[in-house]
């Protein structure tokens, strides 16, 4: 997973995972599903991030309870 954001253009993009979205679909305004070519979320677009999620909330970012090191132990 990868968070991007664009101060300039005030754009928070977060990447679910490595592949071609090749299509999208609206959540609300200004937030966007990009999709593959089976329909699955690849990606998430944010517009006016800032003001949306405010500007002290996109320099921060707290990872909770993944299971990756969980799934390590049992392999």
């Amino acid at each position: 997973m990868l968070i991007t954001y664009d101060s300039e253009a005030d754009i928070l993009y977060v990447e679910l995972r490595k592949a071609p979205a090749t299509d999208s679909q609206d959540i609300e305004e200004g937030v966007t599903a990009l999709l593959d070519d089976d329909g699955h979320i690849v990606g998430l677009e944010i517009l006016d991030a800032s003001e949306r999620l405010g500007k002290e909330q996109l320099h921060s970012v707290t990872l909770k309870d993944l299971a990756w090191e969980t799934a390590q132990a049992e392999a």
